[in-house]
């Protein structure tokens, strides 16, 4: 197991290593809630840092409780995180419990800003306000967290690129359950919440997602749908295409088909996306999945292997490296719930080959999630990914 400077505690459950970096910059530390034993130790800074990232598979998020005493530690800090399908910190993956990362910036500034559903405005209205809210001319990237079933994630993703900014960041999770996901932005988590983390001033933030999944099977066209459902492909019912793939592996829909994404472009000159099942509807045997897939639109399923989904890890970790910067670094991982399904046991190693690339002095944290934001394409505006692993580096 791989570890970073300084460790102040070494979780013997799950390999997780809880740890602290000191630079003569940024300020990362990783601590842990656990059912058994509550919070673990607090860093010497908590009094002054400045962003707690708050990741959890567990009901203890929910709670008031969860954020009070996280308010009461750290009584400067903004406070966000969202439920996950298992939390990152370092190498290792937890899942029931809540894991934070304290971080104290020493050249750089953050701004937050928070909406949800109860607001009455669509999701790409509330992409929209949420830069709206966060802009100004120093502001180099902005970091979204969003509710993980309620709030489509291409309509959000649309919103935030109306400022011409860079974007990154998730969907929430919960586990594979597919129930309800939870967002806190400086108060208790909430359902159909949304919030966003601008970084100002003298700061380095670069992203890098890529995928490992290939097409197979015949070249499709989405016949009917409306936003993210699909009612009909190839003149018949979705669903009915996803049980014949699944064979007994469809009675598990909709968890069994984060092994099976779709491709999907509007042509063959198009970079595809992929976008991954979040429920079924029997009666109208239509597929709901985590972002838009228009009408018209060309589509495959797709299937991967081990290696392919480790080595663009790897990938993704070269893309949001930094290499001028040797100092105390943060990594945010988003990554894909389907990606750890499919993986298993050796999920962790995707996490070994984003620290082998990022080196010691970088902190990895994050969680699996229902979906992925990051800049795409030609003119790299943030979009809607599922299946991908998402790295967000930031250095001062």
């Amino acid at each position: 197991m791989k570890g970073h400077l300084f460790f102040l505690q070494h979780c013997y459950d799950k390999q997780l290593n809880i740890h602290q970096i000191k630079g003569t910059v940024m300020q990362v530390s990783q601590i842990r809630w656990t059912e058994q034993s509550g919070w673990d130790f607090l860093p010497s800074y908590s009094a002054s840092a400045d962003l707690v990232m708050v990741f959890a598979d567990h009901p203890f998020f929910q709670t008031d409780t969860c954020f009070s005493e996280l308010r009461q530690q750290f009584p400067k800090a903004h406070i966000v995180g969202c439920s996950s399908s298992g939390n990152v910190a370092g190498v290792g993956i937890t899942d029931n419990d809540v894991v934070a990362t304290v971080i104290q910036l020493e050249r750089s500034r953050i701004r937050m800003a928070s909406l949800g559903l109860e607001s009455g405005k669509s999701a790409r209205e509330i992409g929209a306000q949420l830069m709206t809210d966060l802009f100004t001319p120093e502001l180099k990237h902005a970091f979204v967290l969003a509710d993980g079933l309620q709030i489509n994630g291409s309509e959000i993703a649309l919103g935030l690129n109306e400022r011409g900014l860079a974007v990154s960041g998730g969907l929430a999770g919960d586990g594979s359950r597919f129930g309800k996901t939870w967002v806190m932005a400086d108060a208790p988590a909430k359902t159909g919440q949304v919030v966003a983390i601008g970084f100002y001033g003298d700061v380095t933030v670069k992203s890098g997602c890529f995928a490992g999944w290939e097409e197979f099977g015949a070249e499709r066209i989405v016949t009917k749908s409306v936003g993210n459902i699909v009612y009909e492909i190839d003149g018949k019912p979705a669903l009915d295409l996803y049980k014949k793939y699944l064979g007994e592996q469809s009675a598990e829909l909709p968890a069994s088909g984060l092994r099976f994404p779709l491709s999907i472009q509007m042509n063959k000159k198009d970079e595809p996306l992929i976008r991954t099942v979040l429920a079924v509807d029997e009666n109208a045997q239509s597929l709901t999945f985590a972002g838009d897939v228009p009408q018209g639109y060309l589509c495959k399923l797709m299937r991967t292997n081990l290696d392919s989904l480790i080595e663009h890890a790897g990938m993704a970790a070269e893309t949001a490296h930094s290499p001028l910067h040797q100092d105390t670094g943060l990594c945010l991982v988003v990554s894909c719930v389907g990606r750890r399904l499919v993986m298993g046991q050796m999920t962790e190693e995707e996490l070994d080959a984003v620290h082998d690339k990022l080196g010691e002095s970088t902190a990895i944290a994050g969680f699996y999630s229902y979906g992925e934001l990051a800049p795409f394409g030609e003119i790299m505006q943030c979009q809607l990914h599922n299946q991908t692993m998402t790295l967000t580096t930031i250095n001062e």
